[in-house]
């Protein structure tokens, strides 16, 4: 007996082919009034809640992301350049800081060596004089 001949005598169904071709899938388009109701949800969620509303609606916390960016009249671009000249601004602060503090360091070594040769001059000094007496 062929295991469709099994299938049926079991009772479980054998799926029908269908010749009808399936389309090609749509993108999700959500409207203004959506992402307002959804964002306004999300922000007055507490913890945890959050990926429940995720999860019921189908969504992902990267749409959120962007979905803000939008509310907040944000694009992409404008928040990657943000981002980008707030980094450049604190790189080339952190770069002026290091450099300050580099030379304060070989100041402080430069007397740290003074130091150490006054003292052996001075021991050396002490020895002599010893030694004369």
């Amino acid at each position: 007996m062929s295991e469709l001949g099994v299938r049926e005598s079991i009772g479980i169904p054998i799926p029908q082919s269908s010749a009808e071709v399936i389309g090609v899938a749509q993108r999700r388009r959500f409207s203004a009034a959506f992402k307002r109701r959804i964002l306004d949800e999300v922000d007055r969620a507490g913890r945890g809640e959050i990926g429940l509303i995720l999860r019921r609606e189908g969504l992902y916390s990267s749409q959120l992301s962007k979905w803000r960016d939008w509310r907040n009249g944000m694009t992409s671009k404008e928040k990657r350049s943000e981002t980008t000249s707030e980094l450049r601004t604190e790189n080339q602060r952190l770069q002026k800081e290091n450099a300050r503090l580099k030379l304060k360091l070989r100041k402080a070594e430069a007397m740290l060596d003074l130091q150490k040769k006054a003292a052996e001059i001075l021991s050396y000094e002490d020895e002599s004089e010893r030694s004369d007496s």
